[in-house]
């Protein structure tokens, strides 16, 4: 039998690792081998079958402050990650984005277990920003294959010596069909003839802290400006949706919340009944677009974490969504710190929110430049079919 370790974590990561173990599966039952996936991720990972060795989807944060919570958890997985691999080592390992606990565990491999082959899936975006000793992570020390996402990210490291394969963007292979708007709408308990504002805040708890209040004011003050505007929020992780409902009525939003239970499976419905989105940057950045969704991109931190990485570690990038990351240029408004506000919020919304305007036309537009730059669909099966070659390549 093969025993492969994927370990990623936060809700993003548990979802590409959840679309990467059931392509891992299907390639092995293709190839008639016998297959585990243990897995450091969450629910989603689990129920795609691996065997969830600790359940890492609430342990993320941005922001040295914001990561002290879970420095004892991490180290306390990590000491139980150690005892697992002295029992039996897996045969190989794969590493999805969780840059710093995942960079330390494949410095640590390298060390003590130089036999298990490393692969890093969706590695770090050092090819856009700098991160590590001498503005790196040292990635390509322990990796012995990178499976880049990312065309960029695939010339970045191919130059510097690694063994890169470019596959390109999971998401590509998770679009598939979108259902109309009014058979969206009708899914979802929306109105047909009246405009939709989806806000997707939070995957961190740290999110809803420093974001979700400038966005509910934000909303509010788009639904007093159109009353007909109706309001959609999903909930990013369990627990979320008290938090939302509360910091929603404050402020007088009329507002249609979705448990997290129900985000996933109603994904493509709430992007298809959507005239516009604010969403926090990352991933869903990428997703909005692929799906045709005009957004507003935000992000904040604590002001101490924004402080450190502003004037003592000189952290500067032209662009933090990927969305302008893989362009090149700014398509998507990014509304950051201290100019994330409700005001500036409301400023770039409502141009978006004009069918026939010129910035609504152009970003959908610059989403068609968007699509051809991440490759094409069967990007999990073609990792999964490179993660087995190398394992196996290695066995024999």
């Amino acid at each position: 039998m093969l025993r492969l370790l994927v370990s990623t974590g936060e809700v993003s990561g548990d979802l590409q690792g959840s679309l990467l173990v059931k392509a891992l599966h299907a390639e092995a039952q293709r190839r008639g081998l016998d297959l585990e996936v243990v897995a450091l991720g969450g629910e989603r990972m689990e129920r795609a079958g691996a065997v969830l060795l600790a359940n890492t989807t609430r342990m993320g944060a941005i922001g040295l402050l914001e990561a002290i919570p879970f420095v004892l958890p991490t180290l306390r997985l990590q000491r139980r990650l150690k005892r697992w691999f002295r029992g039996e080592p897996p045969d190989g390992v794969v590493l999805i984005d969780y840059m710093g606990p995942n960079v330390s565990l494949g410095l640590r491999l390298k060390r003590k277990f130089p036999q298990v082959p490393v692969t890093y899936y969706i590695a770090p975006q050092e090819w856009a920003f700098k991160f590590g000793i001498n503005g790196r992570t040292n990635l390509i020390s322990f990796t012995n294959q990178i499976l880049a996402i990312f065309q960029q990210e695939a010339r970045f490291y191919r130059c510097r010596g690694a063994n890169v394969t470019y596959v390109g963007h999971p998401l590509l292979d998770t679009i598939g069909e979108v259902p109309s708007r009014p058979a969206a709408r009708q899914l979802l308990g929306l109105k047909q003839d009246a405009p939709v504002l989806l806000l997707m805040p939070a995957s961190r708890r740290q999110e809803l802290r420093f974001m979700l209040p400038h966005i509910v004011k934000a909303a509010a003050q788009l639904q007093q400006l159109d009353p007909s505007l109706q309001v959609v929020v999903p909930a990013g992780l369990p627990g979320f949706e008290t938090q939302l409902s509360l910091q929603l009525t404050q402020a007088g939003v009329r507002a249609t919340i979705i448990p997290a239970a129900d985000s996933d499976r109603l994904k493509a419905a709430l992007c298809a009944a959507a005239d516009v989105a604010i969403a926090k940057s990352g991933t869903v950045n990428l997703e909005l677009a692929l799906r045709g969704v005009p957004q507003v991109v935000v992000y904040r931190v604590s002001r101490a974490t924004a402080f450190v990485a502003r004037h003592i570690l000189r952290f500067s990038v032209p662009h933090i969504s990927p969305v302008n990351l893989v362009l090149g240029e700014r398509l998507v408004p990014e509304l950051l710190q201290e100019d994330l506000r409700a005001k500036t919020i409301v400023a770039e919304a409502l141009p978006l929110l004009d069918p026939a305007g010129p910035g609504r036309l152009g970003m959908l537009a610059g989403y068609d430049r968007l699509r051809l730059e991440l490759g094409e669909p069967g990007v999990t099966q073609r990792a999964a079919c490179a993660i087995l070659n190398q394992v196996l390549a290695g066995k024999a």
